[in-house]
């Protein structure tokens, strides 16, 4: 039985050019936001800790003017609108799982008509003095990395035995869904980490790209 494709596509570096969080936090927090980011990439604490306390730096009467400067920053990268039709045209299911935060993922998704029940991201509480970040889709019980919106988990829901799942991405918050994929698509830091656990994968720039080699993953699996 041949098995269906499945996208475990990323959001903020992959489908946006640039990270979303990392530039509202170089436009609105103070120093300490650097460290818990190196933190976060050396992987001395979990991304669930190190995006929490980030967020917890700025306060939440800024949310109009830390959204309205995240929308207006943002590029989609070239080729998105293309994959998204052409996934919908091969019937292949496309799942955005992001570590970002649901006050700019959702917006900037919009425009590309996908059901809110495939985007997967972190939620937002503006309520207090400072922004707390929700965390809805937390690890399951075989992961222990304290993820925040733990990719490997919600690829678990698809079996590999019925599936062929496919992961795109670019970074930290990619690489443990990564290790679990049957290809990897990457680009920027997960590139690294990769090639440093000998992880196959294939290199993209645009979504362009990614449409070429799931194309040819595709013509493979149906030859062999």
């Amino acid at each position: 039985m041949t098995k269906q494709p499945i996208i475990f596509c990323d959001f903020d570096g992959t489908i946006t050019n640039n990270d979303n969080i990392i530039a509202i936090m170089k436009k609105f927090a103070p120093s300490q936001w650097e460290k818990l980011k190196d933190d976060v990439l050396s992987q001395r604490i979990s991304i669930k800790e190190g995006v929490g306390n980030m967020f917890s730096l700025l306060p939440t009467n800024w949310k109009q003017e830390i959204t309205e400067y995240v929308i207006s920053q943002a590029e989609i990268r070239p080729g998105f609108e293309e994959f998204v039709a052409y996934t919908r045209e091969k019937d292949i299911k496309l799942l955005i799982v992001s570590g970002g935060i649901d006050f700019f993922v959702n917006p900037l998704l919009q425009p590309f008509n996908i059901d809110r029940a495939d985007i997967y991201c972190n939620g937002s509480d503006f309520s207090a003095e400072r922004i707390k970040i929700t965390w809805p889709n937390t690890c399951d019980r075989f992961c222990n990395n304290d993820c925040g919106c733990c990719k490997p988990s919600i690829l678990r829901n698809y079996q590999a035995d019925e599936y062929e799942r496919i992961v795109i991405g670019d970074s930290i918050t990619d690489l443990q869904a990564a290790k679990r994929a049957d290809s990897v698509i990457a680009r920027d830091f997960l590139i690294e980490k990769c090639r440093a656990l000998g992880l196959n994968y294939k290199p993209f720039e645009t979504f362009y790209d990614v449409i070429e080699i799931i194309n040819q993953r595709q013509g493979e699996l149906e030859g062999a």
